[in-house]
């Protein structure tokens, strides 16, 4: 076991690891932060997707021990400050952007990322930013949808088959 430091939602968390432990696994079961997801420990779902020092993770693919000093932000990170749901959140639940609910913390982490990077992105921009997260319940229309709606982009269009 090392000793591990790091802020994690804007609180200062110290703990200890081993060097194997994975920063998904550290975030749920040391920090009990559950809402981060673990869908399939590969890296191709996104369910565990969380931000380190601003840049989007997947958490699965990365050792706790290596997000030492690091700021990071998990699904919890995301509401706001009186715990009421953030703009994102707010329009997954407005705009049925979730169904099961087991890919939505990474869906709403990934566009959060999204949005910082691109404030107003298209339909298209928002689907290959999806890219690396998969749903297997809603098929992406409600979820680009509530991604477009939380950017203050209230038109959508229907995907095209």
């Amino acid at each position: 076991m090392k000793p591990l430091s790091l802020t994690v939602n804007g609180r200062s968390v110290s703990a200890e690891a081993e060097g194997r432990t994975l920063l998904s696994t550290f975030l749920r079961e040391t920090l009990g932060l559950t809402g981060t997801h673990v869908g399939c420990d590969t890296g191709q779902c996104g369910a565990c997707t969380v931000h380190v020092n601003g840049v989007s993770v997947k958490s699965c693919m990365m050792l706790a021990l290596d997000a030492e000093g690091a700021q990071v932000t998990t699904i919890e990170g995301m509401a706001s400050a009186d715990g009421s749901l953030g703009k994102i959140q707010q329009a997954f639940r407005e705009h049925h952007g979730l169904q099961c609910g087991f890919c939505t913390p990474g869906m709403v982490m990934t566009a959060a990322a999204l949005l910082a990077e691109n404030p107003k992105p298209t339909e298209a921009e928002v689907r290959s930013y999806l890219s690396g997260n998969l749903c297997r319940c809603t098929g992406y229309q409600n979820i680009v949808k509530s991604i477009l709606a939380a950017s203050g982009q209230g038109a959508y269009k229907e995907f095209a088959a």
